[in-house]
C-alpha cells in the first residue's frame, strides 16, 4: 500500500506530546478509539495523525495493545515496503561494518535501527530472527526477503517463541525459515569461539549484549580464582580462563546450556581450568558460603527477574539478595560483576538494590565501571525502555 492510501488514525487533543518528545511509541489511551479505528487488523500499516489532521509518521498499529502505535518514519509521504526494509537493513548492516571485523553481532536492534519490533542477531551464516510485534510479523515475509538479498544466510531460524509476543497477542513457534540448523553453531569474539544454538537455546542463541563486559572481566582474572553464575554457554567463564584465571567454577541450572560450555572450553582448550556445575544460583552461592569457599572474582549474569511491573517489588529483592550471597563468597580486594537485563529497573535502582545487598553482607567497596550493552545493541534517544541492561563492576573491600 502507499502512503496515501493507508488508514488513518488520529490521535486524542494533546496525544502527541510523547511524540514531540522524540519517542517513537504511542499508547492506546493517546488515540481516538472509534469503531472504525478499533476494527483495524493487530499489524495493520497506518498514517498518524494529530487532532488536527497533521500527519506525524507512517507505522503499525495494534489496537488490543497498550502500546498501540509503533512509529517507523516521522515522513507521512514514506511506503513502508520492500524497498524501505531494505534501505534500513543495510543502514543496520552499514553500521555493524563499521564496529566489528567478524560477523558475528546483533544486526537489528529494534527501534534504535528504525524498525521497531525486529531483533536479527547473525552468527556468521546463520541468522536468528525476532518478531515481537504484530506489525513486523505482518512484514515478516518482506522483512526475510529483504535479509535474503542484503545477506544471503545459509540459514535462518524465526525465534518467535519469546512471552513478549503475548502481551501483542501473537503465538510463539520456532521455526527454521531457510536451510538447516542441525548443530550449535560457532560464534567469535576476539580469539575465543564459542557456540550458539538459535534453536533450542535461550533467547536467539547467544548474548551478544555481554561481549565488552565478558572482554573486561577477563581482564581482572589473570591468576584468580572465579566462580561464574547464571553461566549459560560459557561466555564469561571460557573468557577468565583465556585470560588467565587459575580456575573457574561455573554454575547454571540448564544441563543443554551446561553441555555447550563444556564444548566451548574444550574448542578453546581452558577446559582443564573450568569446572560446570548443575545448579541453582542462590543455593550454590548459600553452599559455598557455608563451606568457606572464596574467589578473587565474582560474576553474576542473571536472567530477567522483573519481566513485566507486576514483578518489580519481588525483583528488587532477587538482585539485593543475589548481590549479598555473591558478595558474602568475594575475598578482600576482589572484583564483583553484577548484571540486570530487566528493562523495568533503571539503572539508579538496580545500582541501589545491588549497594544495599553488599552492605547487608557487610562489605564496602567502589564501583569501578558502570555499563551497559556492547554498541550492536544502540540506544534509542529517546525510548529508555532500549537501555535494558545494566552492569557494575565493584571492587570490594
Amino acid at each position: 500500500m502507499t502512503a496515501d492510501s493507508l488508514p488513518r488514525i488520529y490521535l486524542r487533543p494533546g496525544g502527541d506530546k510523547r511524540l514531540r518528545r522524540g519517542h517513537p511509541w504511542v499508547y492506546s489511551n493517546e488515540i481516538r478509539m472509534d469503531d472504525e479505528t478499533k476494527a483495524l487488523p493487530a499489524g495493520t500499516l497506518v498514517s498518524l495523525h494529530r487532532v488536527d489532521g497533521k500527519p506525524l509518521g507512517v507505522g503499525t498499529f495494534n489496537p488490543h495493545c497498550l502500546i498501540a502505535f509503533r512509529r517507523f518514519t516521522r515522513d507521512a509521504g514514506v511506503t513502508v515496503d520492500h524497498a524501505f526494509l531494505r534501505t534500513r537493513l543495510e543502514s543496520a548492516l552499514a553500521l555493524r561494518r563499521r564496529l566489528f571485523a567478524a560477523p558475528f553481532y546483533r544486526l537489528v536492534h529494534g527501534d534504535a535501527d528504525g524498525l521497531p519490533g525486529l531483533v536479527v542477531d547473525r552468527f556468521g551464516d546463520v541468522l536468528a530472527v525476532q518478531t515481537a510485534t504484530a506489525g513486523t510479523e505482518a512484514l515478516l515475509p518482506s522483512i526475510l526477503a529483504a535479509l535474503d538479498e542484503a545477506l544471503k544466510p545459509r540459514a535462518v531460524v524465526l525465534r518467535n517463541d519469546g512471552a513478549f509476543r503475548r502481551l501483542e497477542n501473537l503465538d510463539t513457534y520456532v521455526r527454521v525459515a531457510k536451510g538447516d540448523v542441525d548443530d550449535p553453531v560457532e560464534v567469535h569474539e576476539g580469539d575465543l569461539a564459542f557456540l550458539a544454538d538459535p534453536v533450542k537455546g535461550q533467547k536467539t542463541g547467544w548474548f551478544l549484549d555481554q561481549r565488552d563486559n565478558r572482554a573486561f572481566m577477563a581482564r581482572l582474572c589473570r591468576d584468580a580464582r572465579v566462580l561464574d553464575l547464571y553461566c549459560y554457554g560459557g561466555g564469561f567463564a571460557i573468557s577468565a580462563a583465556a585470560g588467565g584465571a587459575a580456575e573457574v567454577t561455573a554454575v547454571d541450572s540448564s544441563e543443554p546450556a551446561l553441555g555447550l560450555a563444556r564444548r566451548a572450553a574444550v574448542l578453546n582448550g581452558v577446559d582443564g581450568r573450568c569446572t560446570f556445575v548443575q545448579g541453582n544460583a542462590f543455593e550454590e552461592l548459600e553452599r559455598l558460603a557455608q563451606a568457606g569457599e572464596r574467589f578473587q572474582v565474582v560474576i553474576a549474569d542473571p536472567p530477567a527477574f522483573v519481566k513485566s511491573r507486576k514483578d518489580l517489588a519481588m525483583g528488587l529483592k532477587g538482585y539485593r539478595k543475589l548481590a549479598r550471597l555473591a558478595a558474602a563468597v568475594a575475598e578482600p580486594g576482589g572484583f564483583l560483576f553484577l548484571a540486570s537485563c530487566s528493562h523495568n529497573v533503571d539503572t539508579d535502582r538496580f545500582a541501589e538494590e545491588s549497594a544495599r545487598g553488599i552492605a547487608t553482607a557487610g562489605r564496602t567497596g567502589r564501583i569501578i565501571r558502570s555499563a551497559g550493552a556492547a554498541p550492536d545493541h544502540p540506544v534509542h534517544p529517546n525510548l529508555p525502555e532500549s537501555a535494558y541492561l545494566k552492569s557494575l563492576v565493584l571492587h570490594l573491600d
